[in-house]
């Protein structure tokens, strides 16, 4: 699907939403590398049938 003038425009123009202002806060209080490589040895591995795990990355913002 195309993007017409009117999308370009008010794309930049969104309104911050409590929830957005929440998370942004969260990014920039949580050092997130520092936390990824303390857990990282520990978290599971995809080895063997089943359901491979989430993502740590993932899991951790969760």
């Amino acid at each position: 699907m195309r993007k017409g003038f009117s999308d370009l425009e008010y794309a930049n123009k969104k309104k911050l939403t409590r929830r957005d202002r929440f998370l942004a806060e969260i990014d920039k209080a949580t050092p997130w590398d520092k936390l990824h490589q303390a857990i990282e040895p520990f978290y599971p591995k995809l080895s063997g049938p089943g359901r491979p795990p989430i993502g740590l990355a993932r899991m951790l913002r969760m």
